[in-house]
């Protein structure tokens, strides 16, 4: 009988001890899931701390010359992943920021291939040749004929949108660090880009106008290098990604119809 009332006793009191351990055990599993989600908004799928906090003097600064960077380098290779409901694009190419002229390839994803084909554009303009077999990278010499050209779209089209964003992040000048902070900019997390460490910054887009802080996103190394681009469009619910150095930077070669942009 002794035997028989200690089980109960014992397995009364392991109750009690157990569960409030499973439940903070719980509730420390939900509180790091949700620091993971956190973390992963702000700073990619990066391990190091998460903000947002306010930008350290040096890290204004590296936000402040990041376009100009891409400036003096005079071009980038770029791969920009534009959404869309009914299938994405992938443009991979180069872009000479002292020309203010892109081009390369164009593939759809999850979707046919009738977007497919070689693209070229300026500030003002987007030129398209279609093809059947769009080769993985842009010819050197590009098609004398059978380019498409129309307006860039100001509003309204995720494509248009991202290729003004890749053109705009290269400026023949730094910009001021310490206007930064005052609009916006901050410190948002650590990440890795292809081996590179880098900061996460958010920060007004290229135009600077006034509400955009926090709608784009820079991955900045520690020489103030940038490595990619996150950005809200107002036509699609992700955002469109820019990824530099994704391949050798190739500078872009003189497309009938398009007029660089001195």
């Amino acid at each position: 009988m002794r035997v028989r009332r200690g089980l109960p006793q014992r397995a009364t009191g392991t109750r009690r001890w157990l569960r409030p351990r499973w439940v903070v055990a719980a509730t420390a599993v939900t509180a790091v899931a949700a620091i993971g989600v956190v973390a992963f908004l702000f700073a990619g799928n990066g391990s190091g701390p998460a903000g947002p906090r306010t930008l350290t003097p040096d890290e204004a600064n590296r936000l402040a010359i990041t376009r100009f960077r891409n400036y003096q380098a005079g071009g980038r290779a770029v791969t920009i992943t534009v959404p869309g409901t009914g299938g994405g694009l992938v443009v991979a190419g180069s872009i000479d920021y002292r020309a203010k002229l892109g081009y390369g390839v164009v593939h759809g994803t999850g979707r046919d291939t009738s977007s497919d084909g070689l693209i070229a554009w300026t500030a003002t303009t987007v030129l398209v040749h279609p093809m059947a077999n769009t080769p993985p990278q842009a010819p050197a010499s590009p098609p004398g004929t059978d380019w498409y050209s129309r307006p860039r779209q100001a509003s309204g089209s995720a494509l248009d949108t991202a290729l003004a964003i890749a053109l705009g992040l290269g400026s023949d000048r730094p910009d001021n660090a310490q206007l930064l902070p005052q609009n916006g900019a901050a410190w948002a997390g650590l990440d890795h880009v292809r081996g590179h460490p880098v900061d996460v910054m958010t920060g007004p887009d290229a135009t600077g106008k006034p509400g955009s802080a926090g709608t784009v996103r820079y991955w900045i190394g520690p020489d103030g290098t940038l490595y990619r681009v996150q950005a809200a469009v107002a036509s699609e619910p992700q955002p469109v990604v820019i990824d530099f150095d994704t391949q050798n930077y190739v500078p872009p070669p003189p497309v009938p119809g398009a007029t660089p942009g001195r």
